[in-house]
């Protein structure tokens, strides 16, 4: 059974309007004992006309703070925080010099690492796949794990590995494994090289993708490659979104060979049983 959700958002976060009162009421009527907020950092965000994708950290931390001393006796809340990371070469060393000051700078229990932008667009945009094929797009988007795990520290666990499938132009049948077993092979290695864990983030299913990110081969081959570090996540925006298809997850894992996800307090992981 899955309690704790690691990776779920706020109105801190630009593209959410819940208050982080509502997400953790709707965590603990859920019946989760552990609540991670992973509010949105992307540091120079290209897009700036739908908001800046950052926010003050002073602020977040010491409202999150008060709600966990609020709701304390209710649910474990912990304070996390989601990077979106560059592998620009003009903007990646400006980026993690930002993200390694805040990092030592907060006290945050979990950080998540995750890719949002490539070439300087979102591929949320059409205009990020008009001069490429969704196969092109999505090797470079592989390739950029690859890249930004060895460039950057400080965080536990890469967010939602396929994340760019979820926006390709054509067709889900276009993504399949075989196409990118090569890349996908040197990302997973590489993750677990640098001892960052990866995440089963179930906001799959709610874009119906039919598995959550990243898919279920990606999933068992990261255990058959020694992968051990696997947080559980909705990516909620919205109260009704927490804790998403979590006994699908359960089970997806199960039959997978997985026994055991992860927690982080203080950015350091316990496992606790499916």
């Amino acid at each position: 059974m899955i309690l704790a959700d690691f990776h779920t958002h706020t109105n801190f976060s630009t593209d959410s309007d819940s208050t982080p009162e509502s997400m953790i009421e709707r965590a603990i009527s859920m019946g989760l004992t552990t609540y991670c907020i992973t509010d949105h950092m992307d540091f120079r965000y290209p897009h700036g006309e739908e908001g800046t994708f950052t926010f003050s950290p002073a602020d977040y931390i010491t409202y999150l703070s008060e709600l966990k001393k609020r709701y304390a006796n209710q649910i474990e809340l912990l304070l996390g925080i989601e990077l979106g990371l560059r592998n620009e070469p003009e903007q990646k060393e400006e980026v993690r010099n930002y993200y390694n000051s805040l990092l030592s700078s907060y006290p945050f229990d979990f950080v998540i690492g995750s890719t949002h932008v490539l070439q300087n667009t979102d591929p949320y945009y059409k205009e990020f796949w008009t001069a490429k094929t969704s196969k092109d797009g999505i090797l470079d988007y592989f390739r950029s794990i690859v890249h930004n795990a060895k460039y950057y520290r400080g965080f536990q666990v890469y967010g939602h590995l396929d994340y760019i499938v979820r926006y390709i132009p054509d067709t889900i049948k276009a993504y399949d494994y075989l196409d990118y077993k090569d890349v996908l092979e040197e990302c997973l290695k590489t993750l677990i090289e640098h001892g960052i864990g990866i995440e089963c983030n179930t906001s799959g299913f709610k874009y119906k993708l039919l598995n959550p990110h990243p898919k279920a081969e990606i999933l068992k081959r990261y255990l058959e490659l020694g992968g051990e570090i696997l947080t559980i996540g909705s990516d909620a925006h919205k109260p009704e979104h927490i804790a998403y298809d979590f006994t699908v997850a359960h089970d997806l894992l199960i039959s997978l060979g997985f026994r055991y996800y992860t927690v982080f307090r203080g950015k350091k992981p316990t496992f606790l049983k499916l």
